[in-house]
């Protein structure tokens, strides 16, 4: 049987690309070769996910640490069909979010604060770019954990940013108050197929001592482009009627090209609006 250090071994070498030093006596090493293997899921079987077990997968994700013990991370569970399928038509390009039987929505509460300082009758200064950007952390370190907790369990999620894209809509929809924004979304289910590791950056990329560098920065991202395509090609290159076709369409090639269009111009708007200040 393979033992943990091997899956975690195997699961970083593929995702990147190169080996590392496993102490014999380590422990945690079965937490580690979770953690590392993580893949996304987007095919999900016909089964339901207990409304028990999804309580006790949210416990374990409001588990996680929070700025100050500020709390301001909250989960927004949807079942109602009507409710999924509305969703999903904002997101005609991700049509296998219906097969997935709960959809999750991680919202920043940028609410709850003031509000419990108007209960206690305490002034409330705080009400700055400060108060957004805490929520928006609280809420991205519970989906994280979401992940961490759903995937010990056998499920599958796939976090799913783009609902920013229609903000207000997906507020409204589902009656979000001033100061709670949608974070991201998530699809939730029993996996249907094992889903596979996704390449990283070099840890020479992402990972600093002592200072920030940048040495050697277009040598690291042609090799990981070069790594990247061998083991996960992408199936098409963006936009060729703009920029052309290249031999080898790599990581960088498409990140460049998705955001050579305008991504969410109009969000900073949407929460100025949902009554955060961001000054």
């Amino acid at each position: 049987m393979t033992d943990a250090a091997d899956v975690l071994r195997a699961a970083l070498s593929e995702r990147f690309g190169e080996a590392f030093a496993i102490p014999d006596d380590l422990t945690g090493l079965a937490e580690l070769a979770h953690i590392a293997a993580h893949r996304v899921c987007r095919r999900y079987e016909a089964r339901d996910v207990t409304s028990d077990l999804l309580r006790l997968l949210c416990a374990a994700a409001l588990s996680a640490p929070t700025k100050s013990d500020l709390q301001q991370g909250d989960i927004l569970i949807v079942r109602d069909k009507a409710k999924r399928h509305a969703i999903c038509a904002l997101l005609p390009e991700m049509p296998w979010l219906m097969d997935a039987p709960v959809f999750l929505v991680f919202l920043a509460n940028g609410r709850r604060l003031p509000q419990i300082a108007a209960m206690r009758g305490t002034p409330f200064p705080n009400d700055h770019l400060d108060l957004f950007f805490n929520a928006t952390v609280d809420a991205a370190i519970v989906l994280s954990n979401f992940v961490r907790a759903a995937e010990a369990v056998g499920l599958g999620c796939c976090p799913i940013s783009v609902i920013r894209d229609h903000a207000a809509t997906v507020s409204e929809m589902l009656g979000l108050p001033d100061k709670v924004i949608p974070m991201a979304g998530m699809g939730l289910g029993w996996p249907a197929e094992a889903g596979a590791i996704s390449p990283r950056l070099p840890l020479t990329v992402t990972v600093h001592e002592e200072t920030f560098s940048e040495n050697g920065l277009a040598d690291h991202i042609d090799a990981y482009d070069k790594r990247r395509a061998a083991i996960r090609p992408y199936r098409r290159q963006r936009e060729p009627e703009r920029f052309g076709t290249v031999p080898l369409y790599g990581w960088s090639d498409d990140k460049a090209r998705q955001y050579a269009n305008p991504q969410r111009a109009d969000f900073g708007a949407f929460v100025r609006k949902k009554g955060f200040k961001l000054d």
